[in-house]
């Protein structure tokens, strides 16, 4: 006869802490996304026609959107459906 085999009995891993972490990515990118270094690209320099503000705002917003998204979503465990 086999017996169903439940993970109950195997040791529950902790949960990763990513307060501290997301935590210090928002401070970051608070000093990123504040005054003083928004004057160093306030000029009317442009990239491709872009100003190099709104590049700068742009580039940074995308880079904190993606290591919250990969921070959040690191885990020890493969993801649902791979």
């Amino acid at each position: 006869m086999n017996t169903p085999v439940s993970n109950a009995s195997a040791p529950a891993r902790p949960a990763p802490r990513r307060g501290p972490k997301l935590l210090f990515l928002a401070v970051l990118f608070g000093v990123l996304l504040n005054y003083p270094l928004l004057t160093v690209f306030d000029h009317d320099g442009r990239v491709g026609g872009v100003p190099v503000l709104y590049l700068y705002v742009l580039v940074t917003w995308i880079v904190l959107v993606a290591l919250t998204g990969w921070l959040v979503r690191k885990r020890g465990e493969p993801e649902e459906g791979t």
